[in-house]
C-alpha cells in the first residue's frame, strides 16, 4: 500500500493530541487489528510513506518489521521502538500480524516536547529507549486501549514540554511562513515570503535548516506536491496545476518524480 495513492488510513484508529499538546503534536494513531484482517488477504504486505520532515515515532505493540529508510533496510524486532526523521522515502514490510502505535509530530514539535532539534534526528533510525525514560515505555506496553495509552503518552509530553518554544523568534517565523505559504496557495516564493514576514532570505533558510532540518524551499516542494498529489489522486478531471502554484502540467509532473521517485504513470493506475 502507498500513502496518498491507497487509503492506508483505513488500517488504523486515530486520535488528535489534547489542546495543549496540539500546535505541537498532529496525531497519535494505531492499527486496527480488525481492518487488517478485513483488508489484507497476504500474510506480509507493505506501508510505504513518502518524505515530509515530520518526526515520527513507531511503538511496536505486535510483529517484526523490515524498515526501509531511504537507502537502509533494517530489521525492527518485536520488542524495539523507534524515532525518525521521514526525510526520505520509508517502506515498512509487514506481516499481517503488524500493530504499530504513531506519534506523529509537526514540524518542530518534536524539539518543543524533547528539547531535541529535529534536524539532529537527520536520516538515522532512533531506538526510542535513548529519548524515552525506560518505564514510560514499560508502562505503556502493559496498557490495553488505545485511550489508556494517549493518556498515559500525553500526561508525559506534557511534563516535558517547554511551553516558551512555541513564542521563540525563529520557531514562530518558520510556523508564520508555512501558514503563509498555504494561504497563497502555494504561490509564494521564498524571497516573497521574507518579504511579508519582514525578515531575510537568508536569515529564513537559517530558520529552516535549524528548525526542520531543510531549506524552506525544498520544504515547500514537498508541501506542495503532497497537497497537490492528494488533489490530482481524488480527481484528475478537475485537477489543475496552477491552483498550486506549478506553471504547466509538466511542472507538476516533474515535481511528482521529485517527491515519489517516480514518474505520475507508474503509480495512476
Amino acid at each position: 500500500m502507498v500513502e496518498i495513492f491507497d487509503d492506508i488510513r483505513k488500517l488504523y484508529n486515530f486520535k488528535a493530541p489534547c489542546k495543549e499538546l496540539a500546535n505541537y503534536i498532529e496525531f497519535f494513531s494505531e492499527t486496527s487489528v480488525e481492518a487488517t484482517n478485513q483488508y489484507i488477504t497476504t500474510e506480509k504486505f507493505t506501508v510505504k510513506l513518502f518524505p515530509s520532515f515530520t518526526p515520527t515515532i513507531w511503538i511496536n505493540l505486535g510483529s517484526p518489521y523490515i524498515l526501509k529508510n531511504g537507502r537502509q533496510q533494517i530489521f525492527i524486532d518485536a520488542a524495539t521502538d523507534i524515532l525518525l526523521l521521514r526525510n526520505a522515502i520509508v517502506e515498512r514490510t509487514n506481516l499481517r500480524s503488524d500493530n504499530i502505535f504513531t506519534v506523529k509530530f509537526h514540524p518542530g514539535g518534536f524539539e518543543a516536547i524533547f528539547g531535541i532539534e529535529q534536524a539532529k534526528i537527520g536520516s538515522e533510525v532512533l531506538n526510542l529507549n535513548t529519548i524515552f525514560t525506560n518505564n514510560i515505555i514499560k508502562k505503556f506496553k502493559r496498557l490495553y486501549t488505545l485511550h489508556e495509552r494517549i493518556a498515559l503518552l500525553e500526561n508525559y509530553f506534557l511534563t516535558l514540554l517547554n511551553v516558551k518554544f512555541a513564542g521563540y523568534y525563529g520557531y514562530q517565523k518558520v510556523f508564520d511562513a508555512i501558514h503563509t505559504f498555504k494561504q497563497s496557495e502555494m504561490k509564494y516564493s521564498t524571497n516573497q515570503l521574507a518579504t511579508v514576514l519582514a525578515t531575510t532570505n537568508k536569515t529564513l533558510y537559517r530558520y529552516f535548516k535549524n528548525t526542520i532540518g531543510i531549506s524552506p524551499k525544498n520544504y515547500f516542494c514537498i508541501v506542495r506536491a503532497r497537497t497537490a498529489l492528494t488533489k490530482y489522486v481524488s480527481g484528475k478531471k478537475t485537477f489543475s496545476p496552477y491552483d498550486y502554484g506549478y506553471y504547466d502540467m509538466s511542472h507538476f509532473r516533474k515535481e511528482v518524480v521529485q517527491f515519489t521517485g517516480q514518474k505520475l504513470s507508474a503509480w495512476v493506475y
